[in-house]
């Protein structure tokens, strides 16, 4: 069949396989371009490791550090008339790669909120691995059901207290409008940190400490997003910001059963992710500064933060702020760029938006996400959706 790129709003229905597989392959170039890490640890697991941060996160540690990883993620499987998920293309496109320079990488595809799922996946470190040095928790699910008590939780990405206005994009139209976003009850501020604070990180930690797989010296990393004080409104001051507080509240506690240095949160930049286009402000924010990053040649994608990530932050005595977060925002919220995008801001309009932001780009790179606008792919030819090839 031939597949082409279906787009609803912030959602996107397809993916191309070999799309998706030409991707990983540049993410694989660009990091072997920048030579090895010695130091990186050598038995990694990745939880949400299919797409954006937590694929390069695997695709670094593999292909820089030399370590066999582990990922989990859940993914819908294509059939012979319907493509599956990026990241069910992403996986086998990896693995492909990955045994290509000798490493065995294992997948496991299903729920990691569930306790089947944690069982099996400390089975597998066991017969694998034996012990686990580093574990990254790159979860963006919207719902989770906690496993012991069945109760489903949905996350409302709003502000807290009262209502905000807000300047946001239609990334299809091109459309800048005024919105009013009605506040969180404290019901959906509960749940939004059921889903996105740290609980099932905590959970995670602690099981695989109580079975034995964690190695001396274990190290484990979530990621998160902090932004600038245009999209705090509606990220930081509200539903999503209370979450990240609870975040930052798990690691210290995993730092005081496991060791001073063992848990972090990682604070990155603001990249398109399919879970960020659905954040209102955050796609007019994110045009606006690709387009100042790029200018002032600081811009930065997954791979780039990632690589940059295990080069310079994880090494002994890296530096922290003062909530103890690892912080790899440091360009985009430095001086220059902030000052520049609160210059562009109050000027930005459906006219203006061409000059001062870069919704091409914005778009270009969403569509990325799922194997599409990646030179050198002939998609006029049919290809089979259930077959990764090489």
């Amino acid at each position: 069949m031939i597949i082409e790129p279906r787009v609803r709003g912030f959602i996107c229905t397809t993916a191309h396989p070999v799309g998706c597989a030409a991707n990983v392959r540049e993410q694989i170039a660009y990091v072997l371009r920048q030579g090895p890490i010695p130091e990186c640890p050598k038995r990694v697991a990745v939880l949400g490791c299919s797409t954006g941060y937590g694929l390069a996160s695997r695709i670094v540690a593999t292909f820089a550090g030399g370590a066999e990883t582990i990922g989990v993620s859940l993914e819908r499987e294509p059939s012979a008339t319907k493509s599956g998920s990026a990241g069910w293309y992403n996986n086998r496109a990896f693995e492909l790669e990955a045994k290509k320079i000798g490493r065995s990488p294992l997948t496991l595809e299903g729920d990691a909120f569930s306790n089947d799922l944690k069982k099996t996946f400390i089975d597998r470190v066991r017969e694998k691995f034996g012990q686990l040095d580093l574990l990254v928790y790159s979860m963006a699910a919207p719902v989770r059901t906690d496993p012991d008590t069945g109760q489903t939780y949905r996350s409302a990405i709003k502000p807290l207290g009262v209502p905000v206005d807000i300047k946001t994009l239609n990334t299809e139209s091109g459309e800048v409008f005024e919105t009013t976003i009605a506040p969180a009850s404290e019901d959906e501020a509960a749940a939004t940190v059921a889903v996105m604070g740290g609980e099932d990180w905590k959970r995670w930690i602690d099981r695989l400490a109580d079975a034995g797989v964690l190695a001396p010296g274990f190290r484990t990393l979530n990621y998160t997003y902090i932004g600038s004080e245009l999209t705090w409104p509606i990220y930081w001051k509200g539903t999503l910001g209370r979450a990240k507080v609870d975040l930052d509240r798990k690691a210290a506690d995993i730092r005081s059963r496991l060791g001073a240095d063992s848990a972090r949160v990682v604070a990155l930049k603001a990249v398109v992710t399919q879970a960020s286009s659905a954040i209102p402000v955050v796609p007019l924010y994110g045009t606006v500064l690709f387009k100042v990053m790029k200018q002032l040649g600081l811009h930065e994608g997954c791979i780039e933060q990632i690589d940059r990530l295990f080069r310079t932050r994880l090494g002994p005595g890296a530096e922290v702020d003062e909530a103890q977060r690892i912080r790899l925002d440091d360009r985009e919220l430095s001086p220059e760029v902030q000052a520049e995008v609160l210059r562009r801001w109050p000027l930005l309009s459906t006219e203006t938006l061409g000059e001062l932001a870069d919704l091409p780009e914005y778009r270009s790179q969403f569509l990325r996400l799922f194997g599409f606008g990646i030179a050198g792919v002939d998609y006029a030819r049919d290809v089979d959706p259930r077959v990764v090839t090489d």
